[in-house]
């Protein structure tokens, strides 16, 4: 009896112990900083298995199907301490909270989701992704998304008409149609969006700005040429809120007031939360140069969004943001009249709606995640574009049908992207995505009155295959291919892209690459704006046999940064060349009864390369350093005539071969903060028409001097700890120097082009911010 109860007993021990070894028990938890907040995108490391995992935007992680046994967990990310705890897992899962302290380090391994689609560390992409985040955009005293751009590498933010004031930016030398804006990695900036987008989006809804330069449109198709540039919005993460309110006095003749909030809400659970943002601006008009034309148009702007995520399951993720921007903008004669009744003006009255949604869903232990998303973009706009006829007879027509227009815009994106996730891959380990999108964008932009008319719909599909293969600890290669067949297109265009990181000593990056792209035949930003020269307007029209134009790119860059326990620093050396084949250019056609009309057509070639190099520092968070040059030049293979009766020209127009930025901050201690700003701009050629009575009496190419623009802030913060507020107050200059432009033409006959140098005169600026700490 005894032996059968004995037998019974080691046949149920080894039931249990069967049972036990046989079950998957998980780890689960936070990561947090000192203050109780939580870090996203932290590698969890489980290093006996060689598996690995990054927290959620929140700070969470899950590790499912683990035997039972001892487990080293780490938690890692550059800027902070790694930890590690030891944990025996047996008969229940664990739950583990890491808290992380700072380490000596800026941007140098933040994650990015830009180069390659996926959330990857910056040290580890194939490309290089350049980062601007609020705090910098806190500091440059930016009031709209143009006002940050222009201080990376390679980047220039242009103001290129003396009426309305749009801007474009140039990327590596390229015009605003070679650039891809994004928001919320969603191409729904439209070609008329892309006129006046940069200064519409307020810098208060901006969480960051990634920006990839060169040819990428393997992954975003057409018009990612230059680069691409990706807006991402403010998602929370804890509950906070902050009020600022900012005056700027613009040459001690006109203001700028910007009243602006954002408020974060999260739930206890963290797995829902909302944010929310508004701004309102109100600028006067500014006259340089007392002809009683305004040089700065008038700019009302109200804006809201808001942006909400909700996780119902761990392995689940639901995004929606939803912006709403009236713009109205007017310059031209300061008189108190409608516009129609002025000598010369631009009105404009923007309506605009976007948003997206985006749904994503992780599974089989995080080795595979699918991404359902859709973005778009309405805009209303009325506007008018005149300039009154001297003739009493011909201005008595021009009354009778006045040149007002309207435009309205539609943009639709939607897509489906796959991600696997290889733990093994020929020795290494490698991400494979597979990807399709459609994009629909509708244009419609009439003014009866000058028989102008666009009515352009494009409709591209595209297919994206990329595989991002670590290699080994050293090496990554990125190699993937877009397949679009867009409606303008005769054929189906293939890109491929293919990029080589090679990591020496921890310290250094290596980077090569290469890829394709191209350029419909269809009507970008600049082709929409109507211009005012020589008494009249000036119009762009397609030539009716236009092809696309493509581009073969390649950079190689060095990418150096040592870090220590108080002191970080490093440089970056980048190269760029890109060749373009049948390139887009302007051919004047002459003029017609309203003034100059201008054809695109193709060119041969052209060709842009140059060098970029920026340097970095930071001593323990109290002194910070960044500047960058570029040194490039862009010249068409074949010169191409700009102006009638003008030799034709081989450089690119606005086109500076060298042009850099630097910026400052010191903080002393946790309530003072002081920076300062410098962009310089080279010499460039430009085209002047001449009009009469404007001071200009021959058509001519000129070149612009260089010109340097210095900013300063300074700003205290007033702690309230028993309410947990903060107030702060600031104060700055933009361009202390004055190095605005000082030849603008006279007058309603003015070239309304010939337009260069800083966006503002000298300004002074004072603020107030309340805020939660």
């Amino acid at each position: 009896m005894f032996k059968g109860k004995f037998i019974g007993s080691i046949v149920f021990f080894l039931v249990l112990s069967f049972s036990a070894f046989s079950q998957n028990y998980s780890i689960s938890g936070q990561v947090v900083d000192s203050q109780n907040e939580p870090i996203p995108f932290v590698l969890i490391s489980v290093k006996s298995v060689q598996f690995s995992t990054l927290t959620d935007s929140l700070g969470y992680f899950k590790i499912d199907n683990l035997k039972p046994g001892n487990y080293q967990i780490m938690a890692s990310l550059l800027g902070y301490q790694s930890q590690e705890k030891l944990i025996s897992l047996a008969s229940f899962p664990q739950n583990l909270t890491f808290r992380l302290a700072k380490n000596m380090v800026t941007h140098l391994n933040d994650i990015v989701v830009t180069a390659t689609r996926t959330p990857k560390r910056k040290t580890n992409t194939a490309v290089i992704v350049n980062l601007i985040d609020n705090k910098l955009l806190d500091q440059l005293m930016a009031v709209s998304l143009s006002d940050g751009l222009k201080f990376q590498p390679g980047l220039r933010v242009e103001t290129d008409c003396q009426t309305c004031n749009y801007t474009q930016l140039r990327m590596n030398g390229l015009q605003g149609g070679y650039s891809q804006i994004l928001v919320n990695s969603r191409p729904i900036f439209s070609p008329l969006t892309g006129l006046y987008g940069l200064e519409q989006l307020p810098a208060n809804m901006i969480d960051r700005i990634e920006i990839v330069k060169g040819g990428v449109s393997a992954l975003y198709g057409s018009s990612a040429i230059g680069g691409t540039v990706n807006v991402i919005t403010k998602v929370p993460s804890v509950n906070s809120f902050d009020i600022t309110s900012t005056y700027q006095s613009i040459k001690g003749q006109t203001t700028d007031q910007v009243l602006s909030g954002n408020a974060s809400l999260i739930n206890e659970a963290k797995n829902a939360g909302l944010s929310l943002f508004v701004n309102h601006r109100n600028r006067g008009l500014y006259d340089a140069n007392g002809d009683n034309f305004s040089e700065l148009p008038q700019l009302r702007n109200n804006s809201f969004g808001a942006n909400f995520f909700l996780k119902p399951t761990k392995n689940q993720n639901l995004e929606v943001s939803v912006n709403q921007i009236y713009e109205y903008r007017l310059g031209g004669e300061m008189v108190n009249k409608p516009a129609y009744l002025t000598q010369q003006s631009e009105e404009r009255d923007h309506h605009v709606f976007m948003g997206s949604l985006s749904y994503s869903y992780r599974f089989n232990r995080d080795k595979n995640s699918i991404n359902v998303y859709y973005g778009g973009q309405n805009t209303d706009r009325t506007h008018y574009t005149g300039i009154s006829p001297d003739d009493p007879l011909e201005l008595q027509q021009f009354l009778s049908n006045a040149p007002y227009g309207i435009s309205d815009v539609f943009t639709h994106q939607g897509g489906l992207q796959f991600n696997n996730n290889f733990n093994k891959f020929l020795g290494g380990k490698a991400i494979l995505t597979l990807g399709a999108e459609y994009v629909y964008d509708d244009v419609f932009d009439e003014i009866a009155s000058y028989q102008y008319k666009i009515d352009q719909t494009t409709k591209n599909l595209g297919l994206f295959v990329q595989n991002d293969w670590d290699v080994n600890d050293q090496i990554n290669v990125l190699a993937g291919f877009r397949l679009d067949h867009h409606n303008l297109v005769n054929q189906p265009i293939l890109s491929p892209r293919l990029s080589f990181l090679y990591k020496f000593k921890q310290n250094t990056q290596f980077r090569l690459g290469w890829g394709t792209g191209f350029r419909a035949p269809q009507a970008f930003d600049t082709d929409l704006h109507i211009a005012f020269a020589a008494g009249g307007v000036s119009r762009v029209s397609l030539a009716p046999n236009l092809r696309e134009e493509r581009s073969n790119s390649f950079t190689g860059s060095i990418n150096y940064d040592k870090a220590s326990p108080f002191l970080i620093y490093g440089f970056t050396l980048e190269s760029f060349f890109t060749r373009l084949n049948d390139v887009f250019f302007q051919y004047p056609m002459g003029s017609d009864n309203f003034g100059q009309i201008f054809q695109k057509r193709n060119g041969d070639a052209a060709i842009v390369k140059g060098v970029s190099i920026e340097t970095r520092a930071n001593f323990d968070y109290t002194f910070q350093f960044d500047a960058g040059l570029t040194i490039q030049e862009s010249k068409f293979n074949t010169a191409v005539a700009n102006i009638d009766g003008l030799a034709p020209e081989r450089r690119f127009l606005r086109t500076p071969n060298t042009y850099g930025y630097a910026t400052f901050s010191y903080t002393p201690t946790k309530n003072w903060t002081f920076s300062s700003n410098i962009v310089y701009t080279g010499p460039m050629l430009l085209t002047h028409f001449a009009g009469e009575n404007t001071g200009q009496n021959v058509d001519e190419y000129f070149k612009t001097k260089a010109f340097t623009d210095l900013g300063f802030r300074i700003g205290h913060t007033f702690n309230f700890s028993k309410v947990n507020t903060g107030l702060e107050v600031f104060s700055g200059f933009k361009n202390l120097f004055d190095a605005f432009q000082q030849n603008f033409d006279l007058g309603k006959n003015r070239d309304s082009n010939f337009v260069y140098g800083p966006s503002l005169p000298r300004s002074v600026i004072f603020g107030v911010r309340l805020k939660s700490i």
